[in-house]
């Protein structure tokens, strides 16, 4: 058995059961080696970076690892904005490379790049494989480091020699034991004691919650402490669709881009209880003011997060998943009917608002709107990053399911390989992408993939022509103007679908709204549903 066999063979033992990748020289060996393993499939990128995406997709719903695999140089560090994006939102990842051969490394030949190095600031950790007898152990300790504690990805660098190399035997660990790397599970027992004192005396508490709830599967855990207590939810971006958005408790989104109700929520509130969350600038603007004027609690997996943008009176470090039902053990109180009352009125008449409206044009949030009402409860929404997303998460109806985006590090062209990720790890999953003309055009070739693979992705594409975020912040002062951001030269996308098989229905009258989405979730099939835009259109309208 040689390095690329038994690369495989480690896949096989973590249970891989699909790869996203881009073949080229320095990787042919394992390449070669996987086409003996069909019970693995592979899609093949447009463009490695989507690789990392389609992985993250992947990843976020089958809670399984994603897996990526792309050559040396330009391919490796094409991945790179994936790995980073991964690491941003704390996605799981094994990200594989290849790489010229290892005695030549250090001499700048065709198509070496050092990509651990290069990664090394936004990855949890990466290898340079020197032997193939290594290649088991470093697979085994590299899907356990990218899965636990805070998640993330993990690079495994490959030489080509060392693929090629002849194993002296293959062992694959059952079990392994890092130094210095023990996250922490449960929440000390003394905090969880304040903790439920702390809402037993709080009159208006307020559960702050983050992506980092979805990533320890705590999502029942969370809805059961609210139901529970009566204590109102807001959510950052990344925590979308942890509750439907008409939950009575659900009070929307904080941050720059959030829901009033949400923020005014925050802003009144005598106790802050962040669950798997940052509490990053888009979030919560003037973190010291918070800390100032209530109590937080503060939950995370990850110590490193505690304390960096917010002080936490209580901070718990641990498993969410474990630690809510820590708290839920000691049966948690909370009186706070009086200031959930006048919060819900408040969410009550925020959801009844209406949209402008201009000839030609759609608003993306009346679309939205009704689009969620149409959608199924489990469906999977892939939203990209710019005007759409912030339209897409002010007002987009979620009734469960999942929303996915790029919270962190905000990459553009990530919704459509997401999704292409979402729809491998589970076929039957409605797969929802919403994406602006800017941000399509990213990404539009992975159409091919879509093709290749017969997948059904709905695909809402919000035409404005220009790139609309930095039109719209251009557009205000201490700005002159909207500069550098029109899209002139953009494709015929009616064309460019029809060009991959996938049929179109363009939008340019509200009235057309509804038969739109109708046609749109009927259709068997991908189906790219065009909405014109207004260019001036803001996410504050």
């Amino acid at each position: 058995m040689n390095g690329a066999q038994a690369l495989i063979e480690s896949l096989l033992q973590e249970q891989v059961d699909h790869i996203f990748g881009y073949a080229g020289a320095t990787i042919c060996p394992a390449a070669d080696a996987l086409k003996e393993h069909p019970e693995i499939g592979y899609t093949l990128v447009r463009t490695e970076q989507n690789a990392g995406h389609m992985a993250s997709g992947y990843a976020r719903v089958s809670d399984k690892v994603g897996v990526c695999m792309v050559t040396s140089g330009p391919g490796a560090t094409n991945l790179i904005t994936g790995i980073a994006t991964a690491y941003m939102d704390s996605i799981p990842v094994v990200a594989i490379t290849g790489q010229v051969p290892s005695h030549l490394l250090g001499r700048d030949i065709f198509q070496e790049v050092d990509i651990t190095g290069a990664v090394a600031p936004f990855s949890k950790h990466s290898y340079l494989v020197k032997s193939a007898n290594d290649i088991p152990t470093i697979v085994k300790e590299a899907f356990h480091i990218a899965s636990t504690g805070r998640p993330g990805p993990v690079l495994i660098d490959i030489p080509i020699d060392i693929q090629e190399q002849e194993l002296d035997f293959f062992v694959y660990p059952e079990e392994i034991n890092i130094r210095g790397y023990k996250p922490s599970v449960r929440g000390n027992e003394l905090q969880i004691k304040r903790v439920v004192e702390a809402i037993s005396q709080a009159k208006q508490p307020v559960i702050c919650a983050g992506g980092g709830v979805f990533l320890a599967h705590g999502e029942a855990e969370l809805v059961k402490l609210a139901e529970s207590t009566h204590i109102p939810v807001v959510t950052t971006m990344m925590g979308l669709s942890l509750l439907p958005t008409e939950h009575p408790l659900n009070m929307g989104m904080i941050g720059a881009h959030g829901n009033v109700c949400a923020n005014k929520a925050l802003a009144k509130s005598d106790l802050l209880i962040m669950v798997g969350t940052r509490a990053a600038d888009r979030a919560v603007l003037n973190p010291s003011e918070i800390q100032r004027r209530m109590a937080t609690i503060h939950i995370d997996v990850d110590p490193a997060e505690i304390g960096k943008n917010m002080q936490a009176a209580i901070p718990l470090v641990g498993n969410v998943k474990v630690i809510l039902d820590q708290i839920l053990d000691r049966g948690p109180s909370a009186d706070c009917s009086e200031w959930l009352g006048r919060l819900q009125e408040m969410r009550r008449e925020e959801l009844k608002r209406s949209f402008p409206a201009r000839a030609g044009y759609v608003f993306p949030g009346r679309f939205l709107r009704d689009l969620g009402e149409q959608l199924r409860e489990d469906a999977a929404i892939c939203v990209d990053v710019g005007q759409n997303q912030i339209w897409a998460c002010k007002h987009l109806r979620l009734r469960g399911g999942r929303l996915l985006t790029s919270g962190g590090l905000g990459t553009m062209g990530y919704a459509l390989p997401a999704a292409v990720g979402v729809k491998v790890a589970q076929p039957n999953r409605q797969t929802v992408v919403i994406c602006g003309d800017g941000s399509f055009q990213m990404s539009m070739n992975e159409l091919a993939a879509v093709k290749c693979a017969g997948l059904d992705i709905k695909i809402i594409l919000f035409r404005n022509r220009v790139l609309g975020l930095v039109h719209q912040i251009q557009s205000t002062p201490a700005y002159h103007g909207p500069f550098g951001v029109a899209l002139d030269g953009s494709p015929d996308f009616e064309a460019i679908a029809a060009a991959y098989g996938i049929p179109t229905v363009t939008v340019s009258e509200e009235s057309q709204v509804e038969s739109a989405i109708d046609c749109l979730l009927a259709q068997p099939g991908s189906v790219l549903t065009i909405v014109d835009v207004h260019p001036d259109a803001t996410t504050n309208d």
